[in-house]
């Protein structure tokens, strides 16, 4: 089948997307279950999921359902799914040892998005797909993502797959019914073990030997006698014959474990596939002509095309190689741009303080209230001056009095002296 090279926004074509791919550019096979890719990779993610213990480190933690088999395939309530898709992306990327912050239900969608696919890109992975993409919270692009920063914390964490241990399965033996009046041959067996057994342990006495063998002797003498006149029933004796036959009959159970059921399953078996075999095998054929044909029509579909497409081909390579030129100078000429940022940052800050330091000076010198405060300051110091130079003329006035009130008690005191002497002289 033929194979394209395309990056991540080919998934929107409905190409599947080859697993374990790494950086630049990823390998897609076209097929006609491509359009239900998205649902292996999500049931692969609830898989690496389970792996990263995330029911326990993050769902009860967050008092949040586990999702679904094919909770981000499936559209069933873009918002409840946008947000378990930041919540499940953000912990995967701590997981993965990036220091990533959770994010909150009210922020920034594009914010948190771009966010996301910033650290994606930084694991050495592509997005080369708008972001907008994510907002609706399923798709093949969220299962995409999804995956990937499930991969890195696997990666992270040192997860290696093991060897895998096969339970050991015990076959079970089958029962046979057992019939208590029958006797099998294990019985018989054991029975005649135990007997010889018993005989071995007994020990040999000579005398009690005699003593037996004398007994026997008489007995059997005895019973040859009695057997010369029989006294039994025949009726009776047939009757006995009947009811102790079924306990004389001899059963051999069956072993799972005997090679030759073995064998007789392995002859049923192989009867079995040789019957099926005989269906099958023209079915087969034919499928195998069918398939065959189809090949070789896609074979020469292919060539035909990519002789076509040869041109087209070329085009898109060399527009490639432009299109990494213009990204190398791009990045030359945002690393640019950012220094300059940064000068023109500190620039403004510098203008915004002397323009704040210019309006303070220009403020004050165009602010009329101290000239008016001075003006009411000289306004008090006249008052004040005015009821002081009332108070200093009632004073001077006070002493001008007093001064003259001295002065006509002294000149009557001095009147008052001259008198009484002119008056004793005429006496």
């Amino acid at each position: 089948m033929a194979a394209a090279v395309v990056t991540p926004s080919g998934l929107e074509d409905g190409v599947s997307r080859s697993r374990g791919e790494g950086a630049g550019e990823v390998v897609v096979e076209r097929g006609p279950g491509a359009a239900y890719h998205m649902f292996v990779v999500m049931e692969d993610l609830v898989e690496k999921l389970k792996l990263l213990r995330y029911e326990e480190d993050l769902l009860r933690k967050n008092n949040l359902k586990p999702p679904s088999r094919h909770y981000f395939a499936l559209p069933t309530n873009p918002g409840e799914q946008f947000y378990m898709f930041f919540t499940l992306a953000a912990w995967l990327i701590n997981k993965a040892g990036r220091p990533f912050e959770q994010p909150q239900e009210y922020d920034d969608p594009n914010a948190t998005i771009s966010n996301i696919l910033s650290e994606l890109r930084s694991f050495g992975r592509t997005a080369d797909f708008p972001p907008s993409k994510l907002k609706s919270g399923y798709g093949a692009h969220v299962c995409y993502v999804l995956d990937c920063l499930a991969e890195e914390a696997l990666k992270y964490i040192g997860f290696t797959w093991k060897r895998p241990t096969y339970p050991v399965e015990e076959l079970e033996e089958e029962t046979v019914a057992e019939d208590d009046a029958e006797l099998t041959l294990n019985k018989v067996d054991e029975e005649f073990v135990e007997e010889e057994t018993d005989n071995e342990e007994n020990f040999i006495d000579l005398s009690v030997l005699k003593a037996q063998t004398y007994r026997l002797d008489m007995n059997e003498s005895a019973k040859q006698e009695d057997i010369l006149e029989s006294t039994t029933d025949a009726a009776e004796w047939s009757l006995e014959v009947e009811r102790v036959l079924p306990q004389l009959k001899v059963t051999i159970r069956t072993d799972n474990k005997d090679w030759r059921i073995h064998v007789d399953q392995m002859h049923q078996h192989k009867s079995g596939i040789e019957s099926a075999l005989k269906e099958t095998k023209g079915l087969l054929d034919k499928l195998h002509s069918e398939i065959s044909r189809t090949l070789e029509k896609i074979g020469s579909r292919e060539k035909y095309i990519n002789n076509q497409l040869e041109h087209l081909v070329q085009e898109y390579r060399a527009a490639q190689a432009q299109l990494s030129e213009a990204r190398e100078r791009y990045q030359q000429g945002n690393g640019g741009v950012t220094e300059r940022t940064r000068l023109l940052s500190e620039v403004t800050e510098e203008l915004e303080k002397v323009k704040q330091e210019m309006e303070e000076k220009g403020s004050s010198m165009t602010d009329g209230a101290p000239l008016v405060k001075i003006k009411q300051s000289l306004t008090k110091l006249k008052q004040e001056t005015i009821q002081m130079d009332i108070r200093i003329g009632v004073v001077e006035h006070t002493l001008l009095q007093s001064k003259l009130k001295e002065k006509s008690n002294m000149t009557r005191d001095m009147h008052a002296t001259i008198i009484p002497e002119s008056a004793i002289g005429s006496y």
